[in-house]
């Protein structure tokens, strides 16, 4: 019969066992957070589902099977990592800022902007679109824009957002309208904003604000970047990298409300996880307190 330190060996054993349990969900739910969106989702999936088949094949000891599929984590390991370059350079910046906790926390959903506020924006473009006056205009979603990020931080407004004030900022005859606007919430925070170009190879068609409106979409992924070209007067909206073009007021509108809706098109794998955290939790408690009981208990026996 077993004795009283099998017993200790085998719950050490067991604790031992939880706590890698424990890590690998920490680290599961921390990729989930910081890669939320429902299309990229399946792509992590994916890697989760090579990375068992790993370690089964390797457990049952199919030598070539587990060479194939480690080398096929690792390149999709790679492969990730620069496809998500956004994502993990603001994983390493909050670890390296030492913000454990905020990268629990996830990314902050974007903040719902009143229709009225929607509404004084897309009024603003279809007017300055109708009468060929170019225009660019960034909006913060999940956070405000660091000054870094900008090549000129502009002049600093913080007034409350109008149609006829973006109208007038991006008049030709006024000091501010060759620049970006900033729009935080329902206020211009700023105006005359030097962005960024982008790096990319882009059409010859696209103009200079194009490119800044990738270019501040790439680095900075909480943002929007709406465009007026003031040759055709047609309206773009940027958003990480990309554009969509031409649009018509309508369907910027429509792409707006979607953006800053409470209701975003994202897949919720957070509070699953949330609950499977705290059961674990529990359970692990309950482990932790009969591993701290076992020796007093085997002591008593002994006696």
């Amino acid at each position: 019969m077993p004795g009283p330190g099998t017993d200790h060996s085998w719950a050490q054993s067991l604790l031992l066992h939880s706590i890698d349990v424990g890590l690998v969900l920490a680290l599961t739910y921390l990729v989930l957070l910081i890669i939320g969106e429902r299309r990229t989702l399946w792509m992590v999936r994916g890697l989760i589902v090579l990375m068992l088949a790993a370690a089964v094949s390797n457990r049952l000891g199919l030598t070539l099977l587990s060479f194939v599929l480690e080398k096929l984590v690792v390149g999709s390991a790679v492969a990730m990592a620069v496809i998500f370059q956004s994502e993990f350079r603001r994983f390493l910046e909050q670890l390296g800022r030492g913000e454990i906790v905020q990268l629990f926390q996830g990314q902050r959903r974007p903040t719902p902007k009143p229709d009225s506020v929607i509404n004084e924006i897309v009024d603003a473009v279809k007017e300055l679109s109708q009468n060929r006056v170019g225009a660019l205009i960034t909006l913060e979603t999940n956070g405000p824009i660091d000054e870094r990020d900008v090549s000129v931080p502009g002049v600093q407004l913080n007034a409350e957002i109008s149609k006829e004030l973006l109208q007038t900022i991006f008049q030709t005859t006024t000091l501010l309208h060759d620049g970006a606007v900033l729009i935080r919430g329902s206020r211009v925070v700023a105006a005359g904003v030097i962005l960024p170009l982008s790096e990319r190879t882009a059409s010859r068609k696209l103009g200079t604000r194009h490119r800044a409106a990738m270019g501040i979409t790439e680095r900075v992924e909480n943002c929007l970047c709406i465009v007026v070209s003031e040759e055709t007067g047609s309206i773009s909206l940027a958003e990480k990298g990309g554009l969509y073009r031409p649009l018509t007021s309508t369907k910027l509108k429509q792409l707006l409300e979607e953006r800053f809706s409470p209701v975003v098109d994202r897949e919720v794998v957070a509070p699953g996880l949330r609950n499977l955290g705290r059961q674990f939790k529990s359970q692990g408690r309950v482990l932790v307190s009969r591993f701290l009981r076992l020796p007093s208990s085997t002591s008593q026996e002994k006696k």
